[in-house]
C-alpha cells in the first residue's frame, strides 16, 4: 500500500527499532533519562540554541512555545493557514487563554509585515497585549525565503515582539535552501521540530529555545500531562531521525517534482503547486469518492478532495509514483 496522505505515516527504520529496543532509559520527569537528555542537547546544538525540550507531538510543542512566550490575556499574530491556529484545536485559546490574531498569508506563505504592524494592538486596557509573531516554515510545502526571515527578525525586534517558528518541516526548508538548521533558527526566539514526519521517527517533536524559555515550557508540559517517564525509548529513534534522515529529504523533493511532471501529462488532473515534498492537484473527475475508492483498490491511499495534497516521504519511491499515476490513467480511460 502506497500512502500519499501525509509524511506522518512514515514507518521507523530498522535502525530506529533496534535503537529503541536497546535505549538506555531513566525517568525523564526527574530529568535523568540519558537518551532524552542527549536528544535535547543534540537538537539544541544543531539549532544553535541553549536548550531543547522533547514533547509528545508538534501540537504540544507549539502550544508550549505559545504558553512560555505569552501570559493569560496576551495575543500572538500568525497566518490564517498557520497550523498552530487552524489545525491544533484552538489550544492557545482553550488551554493558554492566549488570543490568536490571524492574518491572511501571502501567496508564498509569508505574512506581509506591514499588515502585521497594523495588527499590533496599542498599549490600552481595551486590547489584548500583542507579544508574539509566529511563522511557519515550510508552510503548505513552501519555503520562506532567508531574506524574509531576516526581515521578520528585524521587524520583531523593532516592535518588541518575540518570534516563534513552527518548524514541523523546517529540515525540508533547510535542505531545499541548502543551509543548516542553525542558519534558519538564528532568526527566531524559539522553534519547533517534528521528528515523526519526513524524519520518520515514530513519535515526538522538540521545542528549542533559551534556557529560561525551556524551563518555563517544561513546567507547562507537566501541567498539560506531557511529562513522560522512560521516554528514552522514543528519544532513541529521534536521535537517528536527526542524524540519518535529514539529507535524505532531498529524495522526497525530487520525487515530488517527478510526480508533478507525471500528473501534468494526465488529461483530468491539474497540478496547482509543487514545493519541497508536496504536490497539490485538482481532479476534474465528476465522482471524486469513486476515484478515491479506485486508487485505494489499486493500493494507493490518497485523501482526494477539491484540492488534493500528495505528500512524498521515505516510504514512497519512484515506483510508488508510477503506480499512482498508472492508477489515475486507468481511471481516466474507464471513466472518460
Amino acid at each position: 500500500m502506497f500512502d500519499f496522505r501525509s509524511d506522518t505515516v512514515t514507518q521507523p527504520t530498522e535502525a530506529m527499532r533496534r535503537a529503541m529496543a536497546q535505549a538506555e532509559v531513566g525517568d525523564d520527569v526527574y530529568g535523568d533519562d540519558p537518551t532524552v537528555n542527549a536528544l535535547e542537547e543534540q537538537a539544541a546544538e544543531m539549532a544553535g540554541f541553549e536548550a531543547a525540550l522533547f514533547t509528545a507531538s508538534g501540537t504540544q510543542a507549539n502550544l508550549l512555545a505559545l504558553m512560555a512566550h505569552c501570559e493569560r490575556g496576551d495575543e500572538y499574530l500568525c497566518g490564517q493557514q498557520a497550523h498552530n491556529y487552524k489545525f491544533e484545536g484552538g489550544g492557545a485559546a482553550v488551554l493558554g487563554s492566549i488570543q490568536p490574531q490571524p492574518l491572511d498569508n501571502e501567496a508564498d506563505g509569508s505574512l506581509c509585515l506591514k499588515r502585521v504592524e497594523a495588527a499590533i494592538k496599542p498599549d490600552d486596557i481595551h486590547f489584548a497585549r500583542t507579544r508574539l509573531l509566529s511563522l511557519e516554515n515550510t508552510i503548505g510545502g513552501k519555503v520562506l525565503p532567508m531574506s524574509y526571515l531576516a526581515d521578520a527578525q528585524a521587524f520583531a525586534f523593532e516592535k518588541g515582539l518575540k518570534l516563534h517558528l513552527d518548524g514541523a518541516r523546517v529540515f525540508n526548508a533547510a535542505v531545499a535552501e541548502g543551509v543548516s538548521l542553525s542558519a534558519i533558527a538564528q532568526h527566531f526566539d524559539s522553534l519547533t521540530i517534528c521528528l515523526s514526519k519526513g524524519l520518520a521517527a515514530p513519535v515526538g517533536s522538540l521545542l528549542v529555545g533559551d534556557e529560561a524559555l525551556i524551563k518555563k515550557a517544561r513546567r507547562w508540559r507537566k501541567v498539560l500531562g506531557g511529562g513522560m517517564r522512560q521516554a528514552g525509548i522514543l528519544a532513541a529513534a529521534g536521535q537517528l531521525a536527526l542524524t540519518e534522515q535529514v539529507e535524505r529529504l532531498a529524495q522526497d523533493h525530487d520525487n515530488a517534482r517527478y510526480l508533478a511532471e507525471q500528473l501534468a501529462a494526465l488529461k483530468q488532473v491539474e497540478v496547482n503547486q509543487c514545493a519541497t515534498n508536496m504536490v497539490f492537484a485538482s481532479f476534474a473527475h465528476a465522482n471524486l469518492p469513486a476515484l478515491q475508492a479506485h486508487l485505494q483498490a489499486d493500493g494507493c491511499k490518497v485523501s482526494v478532495g477539491a484540492k488534493t495534497r500528495l505528500v512524498l516521504h521515505k516510504d514512497l519511491d519512484r515506483s510508488a509514483v508510477d503506480a499512482l499515476v498508472a492508477s489515475l490513467h486507468r481511471f481516466e480511460q474507464e471513466n472518460g
